[in-house]
């Protein structure tokens, strides 16, 4: 069985759109609402959440056979909570003004659903390779969904893209007016059901019946 069989490739990209964790398991919702009022933090978090979840994952299913029943939430936990202390640190080190937007949402990747249903449903029952790969997946798939969230709220809210102006200065003498709506959470949310919307209309076998 080769490293990227056809199983370990639906494992991979799966989570990118037919069994996006946002989108079809409507998990990590809250924290994409939260943190996409701009495209740079949208990134990072979905950066983060990726490396958490992956890291997270192989570390449980190398560890799952010596694992107490009893106490598996409890080791997933601990497993968890020392890798976001450690990229909470390296945010701190390098993306210091980053780290200040996200402010408590990094710590709070603890909390994550998606997190706690991989380690669930996927790392204690398989190896470390098929496990690193299904967080790779639904971490970018998560991320994915709060890029194109952030993309569209800083575009529009805003004018701007990574904080560099993008939409011309020709526009606003024209009369043009950044949408205020899209900075404010609610609009996050808005923003994702579209995206379910066209998601499951691409989809059809993911429309309930």
């Amino acid at each position: 069985m080769g490293l990227l069989s056809n199983k370990n490739k639906e494992v991979l990209l799966g989570p990118l759109s037919a069994n996006n964790p946002v989108v079809v398991q409507m998990l990590g919702i809250c924290s994409a609402l939260a943190v996409t009022s701009k495209l740079e933090p949208a990134i990072v978090m979905g950066i983060s959440v990726t490396a958490v979840v992956a890291f997270a994952n192989v570390i449980i299913s190398l560890i799952r056979n010596t694992i107490p029943n009893r106490i598996r939430i409890i080791v997933q936990l601990v497993v968890v909570a020392a890798l976001v202390t450690i990229v909470s640190e390296v945010l701190k080190a390098f993306a210091y003004d980053v780290n200040k937007q996200l402010s408590v949402f990094v710590g709070l990747i603890i909390t994550n659903c998606i997190l706690m249903g991989r380690l669930e449903a996927f790392a204690l029952g398989n190896g470390p390779w098929e496990s690193f790969l299904d967080g790779i997946g639904n971490g970018l798939g998560y991320a994915l969904i709060l890029i194109i969230v952030g993309f569209f709220r800083e575009l529009l809210g805003s004018g701007t893209l990574l904080g560099f102006q993008v939409i011309p200065q020709a526009l606003y003498d024209f009369g043009y007016v950044n949408n205020g709506l899209m900075i404010l959470p609610p609009m996050a949310l808005i923003v994702i059901a579209v995206i379910i919307w066209v998601h499951r209309a691409r989809n059809k076998e993911l429309q309930e019946n």
